[in-house]
């Protein structure tokens, strides 16, 4: 049945998948009845359970598209779209009904076939030949072959255990791995704050030698002012000598005592 209730572009696809599936069920129920052997009309069954579960994940996907856009439609279209997802569950459910009842009527047929199913990936040429294996063995090879499965299950059991047991031991190695990491990191540490010690010492002790060449240059200067004023005093007292001003530096002759004593020689020498 086509639906005609404004729908987005994926719950069309959605609601079309679905009729699609209901329409498969429709025929496949159909040729049940005109299926007389019991292992054909378990693989049909098969199939249209198959198609059922299917059918009923899109039901679900559909529910939940409804309910996130839910409040962005007006509520007649919801009761609508609402309204078609009662209408698709109740379609199910009489399919899934009329399942059981094929399903019951099969009987114990069903239970050996599904004794040698291969699963949904088996092609169907597989499938049937192994209903008819199962349909041609007597019960003690019917009962070799459940134990043979059982064995197999066991095996498969017990690599899982040593698959579980390899991954328990690389998962302890791990811990222990990062464990050993854990203490490196925090020797690093130790070690980066060893090193923000020795750098903040070294800091304080630029600083301090900064402040003592600041202090030597101080007093460089200084004397370099001494210098140069005793340089000027000199010369001052050589260009003035007469200058009453600048007392006499110790040690320095004035200039002008020599000149006198070097007239009153000459005098003397003239005189004899």
């Amino acid at each position: 049945m086509a639906s005609d209730v404004p729908m987005t572009p994926e719950l069309e696809q959605i609601d079309g998948e679905i009729h699609d599936i209901f329409r498969a069920l429709q025929n496949g129920f159909q040729k049940m009845d005109k299926i007389k052997d019991s292992n054909r009309q378990a693989k049909q069954l098969e199939d249209l359970t198959g198609k059922m579960k299917e059918c009923k994940r899109l039901i679900k996907e559909f529910d939940r598209i409804f309910k996130d856009d839910e409040s962005n439609n007006p509520p007649e279209i919801n009761k609508q779209l609402n309204d078609r997802k009662q209408f698709m569950i109740k379609e199910l459910n009489s399919y899934v009904t009329l399942r059981k009842t094929y399903q019951s009527s099969l009987g114990n047929n069903n239970k050996r076939v599904e004794l040698f199913d291969m699963g949904a990936g088996s092609s169907e040429p597989a499938a049937e030949d192994n209903i008819q294996m199962a349909s041609a063995m007597t019960n003690q090879q019917l009962i070799d072959a459940g134990r043979n499965q059982m064995d197999q299950t066991d095996q498969a059991i017990e690599r899982s255990k040593m698959v579980v047991a390899q991954t328990v031991e690389t998962g302890t190695q791990t811990a222990q791995a990062l464990s050993q990491q854990t203490e490196q990191m925090k020797r690093i540490g130790n070690e980066l704050d060893s090193v923000h010690f020795s750098l903040k010492k070294a800091s304080q002790l630029v600083k301090e030698i900064g402040r003592q060449v600041a202090t030597d240059k101080c007093i460089m200067a200084f004397l370099f002012l001494i210098v140069i004023g005793v340089i000027a005093v000199i010369v001052v007292k050589i260009v003035n000598p007469h200058n009453k001003d600048i007392p006499d530096i110790p040690g320095l002759a004035p200039p002008a005592q020599s000149y006198q004593i070097n007239n009153r020689r000459l005098l003397w020498a003239e005189a004899f």
